[in-house]
């Protein structure tokens, strides 16, 4: 698989420095010891409280950098893709910003995490520092296993460990807080991929139609592989078996997490599904759904559960520095308002007969629905052939409503061949014509003049669609035959319409619509469907008039 990235050797390295340039001036920094230690703290941290640090492996972006701040962590230690920070860099991070009131590790459940954090902190004790671990199991997806892996609940850790540490708790009540919380949570992810390491070769081990559940943050296998279903049925698989490991009993908070590669309307999806489930009975507090601890690109997500109490919400709920933390938020109703209703004055204008104007609609609809196969032969040339199809489906709409339209009022007339074509009418070409319609009727409504009131509605439709004259559109026949027509004469407009359409036979470069795409050897000597169309609509008027 493709990827960003200079060499795989400072992948690490760069992207730490990316969040630091980042981050707000002041707020992180990182130890001189890079690039062999990378430890990323607080830049105003004063060590007159518990200092809270956690770590690990990259490649878990925004964990674990990304939660450094006042209100979470103090500090993070990375170590390379997928691999667990050294003993010595760990023992730095604790020397960096541990002060007289001690320093809580948070460690995942992972053997390379647990041994490095754990020898360090012995060692750091030996120093005299006094330091506590908390290590989170918190993934549920292999049942009876002694080891659990921890996963994305850990950021529950991270924050409520946060929150007492940074109102001046000692460490003795931090720590205890923070294991109880670890010892509360389940976790449970699933995915349709596995991930993908910069600068190694990448063998996804899932079909097609398969997805995986239960697997790890590092790509690990997961408990068993499952059919590609509607994510209502992958949810409902999931939302299951965390119900039954959780109390039935009690609220619960919900977190939401993308592995790295779910696009957001796919993690909308997710989060709806998960919100309407039974588990949603249980939850009062949703973080996410957001990126917070991914597996690189793996195209999968994870749902962690912790019990509340009044203390975990108050923590839970406590505003934090770093922008990685996605706000929890109450459970909820979606809220409904009431979309604005058309009062009887708005409503159309009721219909009424005009035997002059019903006879120019009637003449000019039939016309064009006569042409459907001459204009899409036209258009098959020079764009993918249903100009025809689509002029005559609006204008048989119009036929077959005529008996509705307020023909005595050409301004309402309009305003309502606007509203059937932007209904009826398919493509760019039945908005741009209930643009021109509808900006003519207003025009006309506030000044009895036709010809005036077109070359509005022109002005306006070429302003949204963007053509002009030379752009081999519909615009080159009706801009010169609305010129024309404002001196009164309804036959020199069909002239001038009927020279519009002829000279975009010589246009051999199309600005706009679907003949852009087309090359200039093609369009040689075609003319514009659209422009065609326009110019016979003004011969049959003439004819009329």
């Amino acid at each position: 698989m493709k990827h960003f990235f200079n060499r795989r050797e400072t992948i690490v390295t760069e992207a730490l420095d990316g969040l630091l340039l980042t981050s707000s001036a002041g707020r992180l920094a990182r130890l001189d010891t890079f690039p062999e230690i990378k430890v990323i703290l607080r830049a105003d941290w004063d060590k007159s409280k518990v200092a809270i640090i956690s770590g690990g492996g990259a490649g878990h972006e925004p964990s674990h950098a990304g939660f450094v701040g006042k209100g979470m962590l103090t500090a993070a230690v990375s170590g390379d893709i997928f691999a667990s920070p050294s003993v010595d860099a760990v023992l730095t991070a604790i020397r960096a910003v541990t002060g007289p009131k001690g320093v809580l590790l948070v460690v995942k459940n992972y053997t390379g995490d647990r041994l490095n954090f754990g020898l360090a902190a012995e060692k750091a004790r030996a120093e005299g520092f006094d330091v506590e671990m908390v290590i989170v199991a918190d993934d549920i997806a292999i049942p009876g296993i002694n080891q659990p892996r921890g996963v994305a609940g850990t950021l529950f850790v991270h924050k409520i460990a946060g929150y007492h540490a940074e109102s001046g708790a000692d460490l003795k009540t931090v720590a205890a807080q923070a294991a109880a919380a670890a010892h509360d949570i389940v976790s449970l992810g699933m995915s349709l991929s596995t991930c993908s390491v910069p600068g190694q070769a990448h063998e996804d081990r899932l079909g097609a139609d398969e997805g995986e559940l239960g697997l790890g943050i590092h790509g690990e296998p997961g408990v068993e592989r499952i059919a590609l279903q509607p994510v209502a049925d992958l949810v409902a698989t999931m939302t299951n078996r965390l119900a039954a490991k959780v109390d039935e009993a009690g609220d619960y908070a919900l977190l939401i997490n993308n592995l790295g590669a779910v696009p957001p309307l796919e993690m909308g999806v997710i989060a709806n599904a998960v919100l309407s489930s039974p588990l949603a009975g249980r939850v009062r507090l949703v973080i996410g759904p957001g990126p917070m601890m991914t597996a690189l690109n793996m195209n999968g997500f994870s749902l962690s559960l912790i019990r509340l109490d009044a203390a975990r919400e108050a923590a839970l709920k406590a505003a934090v520095e770093p922008h990685a933390w996605v706000p929890a938020t109450e459970l909820h109703e979606i809220a409904i308002i009431a979309a604005p209703r058309v009062s009887a004055r708005d409503a159309a204008t009721p219909a009424s007969d005009d035997s002059r104007n019903r006879r120019l609609l009637t003449a000019l609809c039939a016309h064009l629905i006569s042409l459907e196969g001459e204009l899409n032969r036209l258009d098959s040339r020079v764009g993918d052939g249903d100009t025809g199809s689509t002029v005559a489906t609006g204008a048989r709409s119009i036929l077959s409503r005529i008996d509705a339209l307020p023909l005595k009022d050409p301004a309402a007339t309009m305003a309502s061949v606007g509203e059937i074509l932007s209904t009826s009418m398919g493509g760019s070409s039945g908005v741009l014509l209930s643009i021109f319609f509808t900006a003519a009727s207003k025009a006309m409504a506030e000044r009895a003049d036709i010809a005036a009131a077109l070359l509005a509605g022109l002005d306006r439709m070429t302003f949204y669609g963007g053509a002009g004259v030379g752009d081999r559109t519909m615009v080159d026949a009706l801009a010169p035959a609305l010129a024309s027509l404002a001196s009164g004469d309804v036959a020199a407009a069909a002239k001038a319409a009927a020279a519009g359409a002829e000279s975009t036979k010589a246009m051999r470069k199309a600005k706009a619509g679907r003949a852009s795409y087309v090359g200039e050897k093609d369009l040689e000597g075609v003319p514009d469907p659209g422009a065609v169309a326009v110019a016979n609509v003004f011969e049959v008027a003439a004819t009329l008039t």
